[in-house]
């Protein structure tokens, strides 16, 4: 079935259960990209409908006993079943196919293990992956001993599932302790964003929608942005001058999968927050997606259980330059753009300056001492950072409010 197998690369066979409950074709296809991204080679994939899942194997017996044979004559090294396995489940589907076994978040955790850069990327991963692990240990451990290596098995997070619940219990507590202290400190740079009246406005969307490359395009961050599930997992921040004058703080944050795992969601919650508090929020979709609904929806669920109700939200319908033609009646709201090529992209700026609340802007003002009395109202409504008299008038670095910015234009350096 294979010519050539790129070295290090599994072959995997791809496992669900069709309860009716979501499109079981359309999942398996993501999880076909999940593990393509972890590195491992699609040999095929099999369901079954079934109105709900055998408590014991989650699958019926005969369709067990095909993966086995598929699994015995196309060498296959692992099955992903594309929802969460008990312990029971894992060790009996195991065993029923002579196969190591693993399930959806347990590739994703993977991904996340390979992506994270950061000390707390890292720390968040490993947590993700203990409560994970922690009820599952009697099942995983033979299936990771099987592997011995390769998806499933690596990241921070790995340590020797024969230790007791007592050590594992204890890591996350160290771990819950240590993204604490970092939750803390992220919060005193937004709490201190926020005294100084720096606007936030988070990317979210889908991952593989191109967030990154549209905080490329807007920043020059020059952040990772490839064709693959989570090419960004670590937040990142930059500075973004909006034509208003007024500058905000742009934030790129994880992307997002159907039926994201509940572990995943808690580990990353310091990190969600960032979107969470911001004053602005842009969900960003593929345009060309025959699921882009489905990404936009994905991404409001999560942002609804976080407890983001109120924050302005807008729709960006990114990669619109594969499109033959613009969507027609989009709303006040929604932009359609290509942060590969730029279009839309002046649009989607000029919205976001409407649509933020007024706030401070930075400028280097110099006053005729005959309109000296300009002075104490931006001292009032705004901050002044340096003063120096010169000949020609005064000289101000400030930060002036929005609001006040047609009086003082013309003074502007």
């Amino acid at each position: 079935m294979f010519d050539t197998i790129p070295e290090g690369s599994q072959r995997v066979l791809l496992a669900a259960v069709d309860t009716g409950e979501y499109d079981v074709e359309t999942s398996l296809d993501e999880l076909a990209q999940l593990t393509e991204t972890a590195g491992g080679l699609v040999a095929g994939r099999i369901s079954q409908k079934r109105p709900a899942f055998d408590p014991a194997t989650c699958m019926g017996s005969g369709r067990l006993a095909e993966m086995r044979e598929f699994a015995q004559n196309f060498q296959v090294d692992l099955i992903i079943f594309d929802h969460e396995l008990t312990a029971a489940q894992l060790k009996n589907i195991e065993a029923a196919c002579d196969c190591a076994v693993i399930d959806r978040t347990m590739l994703i955790l993977d991904i996340f293990a390979t992506r994270a850069n950061t000390s707390e990327g890292r720390l968040q991963v490993e947590l993700a992956q203990q409560r994970y692990r922690l009820p599952r240990l009697l099942g995983l451990g033979p299936s990771l001993s099987r592997l011995g290596g390769g998806i499933g098995t690596r990241g921070p997070g790995e340590t020797k599932l024969e230790s007791d619940r007592r050590h594992i219990r204890a890591r996350i507590k160290a771990l819950e302790e240590k993204l604490q202290e970092l939750a803390g400190r992220r919060q005193r740079l937004r709490q201190r964003r926020k005294k100084e009246r720096i606007a936030s406005v988070a990317i979210v969307g889908y991952t593989n929608v191109g967030k990154s490359t549209l905080l490329n395009y807007l920043t020059q961050a020059g952040v990772l942005a490839e064709d693959k599930l989570f090419a960004t997992l670590d937040p990142t921040a930059r500075a973004l001058l909006l034509p208003d004058g007024r500058s905000v703080m742009l934030i790129d944050t994880v992307g997002l999968v159907r039926r994201l795992p509940h572990h995943l969601v808690e580990a990353f919650k310091s990190t969600l927050e960032e979107a969470v508090d911001a004053d602005l929020i842009l969900n960003v979709c593929d345009a060309g997606s025959p699921d882009a609904q489905m990404q936009v929806r994905v991404t409001q669920d999560l942002l609804t259980q976080l407890g983001v109700t109120e924050t302005p939200i807008i729709t960006v319908l990114n990669k619109a330059d594969l499109l033959p033609e613009l969507p027609l009646g989009l709303g006040s709201q929604v932009v359609a753009i290509s942060a590969k090529t730029g279009q839309g992209v002046p649009q989607l700026l000029k919205v976001i300056a409407d649509t933020l609340p007024p706030g401070w802007v930075r400028a280097k003002l110099l006053i005729p001492y005959s309109e000296a009395g300009l002075e104490s109202r931006i001292a009032r409504t705004g901050r002044i950072l340096k003063r120096e008299y010169r000949e020609q008038g005064l000289y101000l670095e400030a930060l002036v409010d929005s609001q006040d910015l047609p009086l003082v234009k013309q003074y502007s350096i």
